[in-house]
């Protein structure tokens, strides 16, 4: 490894690194504007000149490789001098309106202005001014206040994979924009507000709504789908105004989903913030005395069953587990979707190889899923993954932004791969650590249980489990989906079962924690007891209504796809009378005369841990042993296909969103832009 000295202090570092990194690791800070660990080089902001002994000038340390016995001084007046010039120059067009900026206390140029300028500005030249750019429904554009570092050009291009952005125009007539005056359709559009080092982009909803001085800030995690990103809660008084992400290099690196991001106002409208009972054909305001009388009178001696929804924790499943067991409940399931997979073995409903665990494949086969819908920053890695080895689908052809070769969408084309008649199954079968990823449209299919088995088998034949790596994975889109799965809440007749029942009268009494992705009139001849934090469908045919309260307003802990635990603390209160989801069913069970053996949440997840101990492993992923799974059968010629055709719609948080509303009629009929990038084979 080459050696080098920086400012008097000798360092080793791996060849190929960057002056730049080799500085860090010394321990000093060099400042940049275009360089990001994640991006492409650039060098194009010179803000990270250093000087380099024997060089004849001073050189862009993000973009020149370490070399044995280089000598390197980041603090000589001549590097001082340098920096301030490229200041200097990068505020010539600047528009001087800190004021009503957005990114405002949060500026790079604003940080780097204070630490490496000098004290005056030469330039008395008319300053220009750029047209206003429209990026969509979600980034604001001031691009007068653009330095061109580029890093949302680069981000578009090789992280998002929509190459929307670029620059038109040379010199000092150079300008980031939109190609066609389209919208910058991507579901990580959000990403390049954090990425861009100035205010040219900015958050459009959050626009003139709080300065960051204001804001107190929470650490907690994303419920919008089922990979757990690690999230930052800004929150002022009762109100959240904004979600950032937070760095977890195993689960989102930096990134978050536009959803994850903009969901945000979802929080605030269609609220449920009282009980209700309904009386005469009518729901009308109650207190919780009245509407746990209610509960009182009706379930006692009759047949209940219970539905789990997507947005749930752990704390408030199992509570419902305990009361259901109680009352002799003859059902209660998760699987909103329909999935076939079973809770016997869990090695057969998770994401076994990990999320980071894309990173080392070399092949992978997608089966009924849309990763970019369904976990759009883990699709991500999927498309570095494309860099390196083939990928193939079996299902619908979808723009995944990167190539895809589609095997068919008949259960046939997985069939054809175990018996070895798919071309796809000599790049599987040479594949050193290859990988099959279910998606809903897969284990929800009619014969899920046989694509189960199928999928199993393939996994056992082209070696997709050996040593330390399984490559069998189900992409979940719930976040509650695992958890419920680990705490047993599935049944043999699952979701639909449940609701014939209780259309055909079998079922007296359904008691329905924020289950809201369900044809709701299926119920209504049975008692619906509806628990939830927003007014979404699960309240159509509600007789009862007891408001919980949503993610960010409770401590709650949940399991991502991969089996990891991960818990969150509470960031506001939440509104009314709104209750968080366990305390409300331990005062029930006390009414229903079987009170829950705990009275506190330490002593609730007491409980919960010494029933099942791997629920007390905070954020490590398991290593479940491979067993066997799925039903073998005949399938059907039935077509898979996928289940979220809408993004931006998927939940009762997203729906009770105006933002997400916007983008979801914005990207109507074509969402994400572009057309699918694939053969049909």
């Amino acid at each position: 490894m080459p050696t080098l000295t920086i400012d008097g202090i000798e360092i080793e570092i791996e060849d190929g690194a960057s002056v730049l990194q080799a500085c860090e690791a010394a321990g000093v800070e060099i400042p940049r504007f275009c360089f990001h660990e994640r991006l492409s080089i650039s060098g194009n902001c010179r803000m990270c000149l250093v000087e380099l002994e024997r060089a004849p000038k001073l050189i862009a340390s993000c973009a020149m490789p370490v070399g044995d016995g280089m000598v390197i001084h980041t603090k000589s007046d001549k590097v001082i001098r340098g920096r301030e010039g490229v200041l200097e120059f990068t505020l010539i067009n600047h528009p001087l309106d800190c004021p009503v900026c957005d990114q405002g206390g949060e500026c790079d140029l604003q940080d780097q202005y204070l630490y490496y300028s000098g004290d005056d500005n030469r330039y008395e030249e008319g300053r220009r001014t750029v047209a206003k750019d429209d990026f969509g429904p979600l980034v604001k554009t001031v691009m007068t206040r653009c330095i061109h570092c580029t890093r949302c050009v680069r981000f578009s291009e090789e992280i998002a994979g929509v190459p929307a952005l670029g620059g038109i125009g040379r010199g000092d007539h150079l300008e980031i924009t939109t190609y066609l005056e389209q919208p910058f359709a991507s579901e990580l559009s959000g990403n390049v507000v954090d990425l861009c080092p100035v205010g040219a982009l900015t958050n459009k909803p959050y626009a003139f709504t709080a300065r960051p001085w204001e804001l107190k800030s929470t650490e907690i995690i994303d419920v919008h789908d089922a990979m757990g990103a690690s999230i930052r809660a800004d929150a002022r008084g009762r109100e959240v105004m904004r979600f950032l992400p937070r760095v977890h290099e195993d689960v989102n690196e930096e990134w978050i989903s536009d959803k994850t991001r903009q969901a945000v106002d979802g929080l605030k409208y269609n609220r449920l913030d009282q009980p209700y009972v309904r009386r005469k054909g009518k729901l009308q305001p109650a207190s919780w005395d009245e509407a746990f009388d209610a509960i009182a009178k009706k379930v006692k001696d009759k047949k209940i069953a219970a539905l789990v929804g997507d947005l749930c924790d752990l704390e408030s499943m199992y509570a419902l587990k305990g009361v259901m067991d109680a009352l002799g409940s003859v059902a209660i399931d998760c699987r909103q979707d329909g999935a076939r997979y079973g809770g016997k073995h869990r090695v057969g409903y998770l994401f076994n190889s990990s999320i980071a665990g894309i990173d080392e494949a070399d092949a992978c086969l997608l089966v009924g899923t849309n990763p970019r819908k369904e976990a759009a920053v883990l699709n991500i890695r999927l498309r570095y993954l494309s860099k390196r080895g083939p990928i193939a689908s079996v299902g619908e052809i979808e723009n995944l932004t990167y190539p895809v070769e589609n095997l068919g969408n008949g259960v046939k084309a997985l069939e054809d791969i175990l018996a070895g008649k798919s071309d796809f199954a000599k790049a599987l079968k040479s594949a050193k650590k290859p990988m099959i990823i279910l998606g809903s449209g897969a284990v929800s299919h009619g014969d899920g249980a046989a694509i189960l088995k199928l999928a199993h088998d393939i996994a056992d034949k082209y070696g997709m489990v050996k040593g330390d790596w399984n490559g069998f994975n189900v992409l979940h889109h719930a976040a509650s989906r695992v958890g419920a799965m680990d705490l047993g809440l599935v049944s043999d007749q699952g979701v639909d079962g449940i609701l014939d029942a209780a259309a055909k009268g079998d079922i007296d009494v359904v008691f329905n924690l924020g289950a809201d992705e369900i044809d709701s009139k299926r119920l209504n001849k049975a008692f619906v007891i509806y628990q939830g934090s927003h007014g979404d469908e699960g309240v159509k045919y509600a007789d009862v209504i007891l408001p919980g309260v949503a993610y960010t307003e409770k401590p709650g802990t949940y399991v991502n796809m991969e089996g990891r635990v991960q818990s969150a603390p509470r960031v506001i209160f939440g509104p009314g009378d709104a209750r968080e989801d366990w305390t409300i069913l331990r005062a029930l069970s006390e009414k229903l005369g079987h009170p829950l053996p705990f009275d506190n949440i330490a002593e609730l997840r007491a409980k919960m841990v010494a029933e099942y101990p791997h629920l007390g492993k905070i954020d490590i992923v398991p290593n479940e042993k491979w067993l066997d799974f799925g039903v073998a059968g005949k399938a059907s010629d039935t077509p898979i296909t996928n289940l979220i055709n809408d993004f931006y719609q998927t939940n009762p948080i997203a729906r009770s969103s105006k933002v997400m509303a916007e983008c979801s009629s914005a990207y109507a009929g074509a969402q994400f832009g572009g057309e699918a990038t694939g053969t049909d084979g």
